[in-house]
């Protein structure tokens, strides 16, 4: 399981404390800029650097008056600093604080999920060689194709979320701007100086245009990249709750000693982590959608998007850090079934064979159309009778003037389906561990 510190430092990032420090960092980084240029007194900087800083308590006493927060903490701010506080936010609007600041936390956010991810990479990597070679069958459209492995199915999900790690990535690249371009973005009472200054130290890029605000449709990206990541949790959590039912039972999730299934019925083991997860995953979704909302503004900029941010900022990074511990623990103590998977494969009398035979008839000379149908045939018949498929192929003359007895039962080898496997797991993970 992630360790229950990483999701106190997730909700530490946006707490007020460490959101009104991020305020405070920008503003003295400004007034250390506006100092370099002579714009405001070295002794002014010397003061502000000393005796800046804030009181939670007291900005949200002076909001209730402003009804502005930025106000409010400057108020706060200025108390502090005395005099020399009239030299902060000089040239300065509300959003320059505001958005420089959350590209800072999300950027926080995101280092974090980044760490949950590689270690879910890591246990993902190590269920899948541990189950490299155990056999199971596939299914499409919930029906039994061809015969797989466990450890396939989770090299699948370690590719997946190597891209998604990817994504995350570029998310925090794209997040990571910044801007202090004044009311609507034309550096009118600022120069752009100061922006680059404070936007290379907090290690932000510039944003090369911005109106009063930082444009959202990077915050959208950012949303949707958690989305994206939460909807792949809940793909796979959607396949351990397919797995767990009872009449398949090829894998489980670890159901500790205590732990009860129902008020009613005792005897029941529920999916209710991966349930819990699914159902995460469409508030997930729902943030996305949110982001999305906010890329379109009035003009320079409404507030319309704030309120949003407020919620989906905290909410979204605090939830998915959330999600991602708990699959990693899922899938580490997921407890697998090879005999069951086993057991599954063979009940569907050999009819998943059926391609193998197919493509034997076709090097027989048959025509493609002839060999599916004599091959269907016989697999219906398997269905609807039970009968060993194997058998009755051996009984019918059409196969049987065209392949050997052991022509055939060659065709039903399991590793006729397994033989690239090696090949696959260097594919995804590189080198052989």
């Amino acid at each position: 399981m992630i360790p229950r510190y990483s999701r106190e430092k997730m909700t530490a990032i946006w707490s007020p404390e460490n959101r009104y420090q991020k305020w405070l960092d920008i503003e003295i980084l400004a007034c250390e800029a506006m100092a370099e240029r002579g714009e405001i007194p070295e002794s002014a900087l010397k003061n502000i650097k000393e005796r800046a800083g804030f009181d939670v308590e007291r900005i949200d006493e002076i909001e209730k008056t402003t009804k502005h927060d930025v106000i409010a903490f400057l108020t706060s701010v200025t108390e502090k600093v005395g005099e020399d506080g009239r030299f902060i936010h000089r040239g300065l609007t509300s959003s320059d604080i505001l958005d420089t600041s959350l590209a800072v936390l999300l950027r926080e956010a995101a280092d974090l999920l980044i760490k949950d991810l590689d270690e879910l990479l890591a246990v993902l990597k190590k269920k899948a060689f541990a189950h490299k070679n155990t056999p199971m069958i596939g299914r499409s459209h919930g029906i039994h194709a061809e015969p797989i492995t466990f450890g396939l199915k989770m090299a699948l999900w370690y590719a997946e979320m190597e891209r998604n790690r990817e994504r995350m990535v570029r998310a925090k690249e794209t997040i990571s701007t910044g801007k202090l371009a004044g009311a609507v973005g034309t550096f009118s009472f600022v120069d752009p100086a100061i922006e680059i200054y404070v936007c290379q130290k907090l290690g932000l890029q510039p944003a090369p245009v911005s109106s009063q605000i930082v444009q959202r449709d990077r915050h959208a990206e950012y949303f949707s990249t958690l989305a994206i990541i939460a909807s792949s949790l809940d793909k796979f959590a959607q396949e351990i709750r397919l797995l767990q039912r009872t009449e398949v039972r090829e894998a489980e999730e670890y159901f500790s000693p205590g732990q009860k299934g129902s008020s009613a019925m005792p005897h029941k083991r529920n999916p209710v982590l991966s349930e819990n997860l699914s159902g995460l995953s469409r508030l997930m979704r729902s943030y996305a959608v949110s982001a999305l909302e906010d890329v379109a503004l009035w003009h320079e900029r409404d507030i319309s998007h704030s309120s949003v941010e407020r919620v989906i900022g905290p909410d979204a990074t605090i939830l998915l850090d959330f999600m991602l511990g708990r699959f990693t623990g899922l899938v580490d103590r997921l407890i697998v079934y090879p005999e069951r998977m086993l057991a599954n494969l063979q009940m569907t009398q050999g009819v998943i064979f059926s391609q193998m035979v197919l493509l034997k008839l076709i090097e027989k000379g048959i025509t493609r159309e002839g060999a599916y149908a004599i091959v269907q045939r016989n697999a219906m018949k398997s269905w609807e009778e039970g009968a060993e498929f194997m058998d009755l192929l051996l009984q019918d003359d059409e196969v049987m003037s065209r392949l050997k007895p052991e022509d055939l039962k060659a065709s039903f080898r399991l590793e006729n389906f397994l033989g690239h496997v090696d090949f696959i797991f260097e594919r995804v993970f590189g080198a052989k561990p």
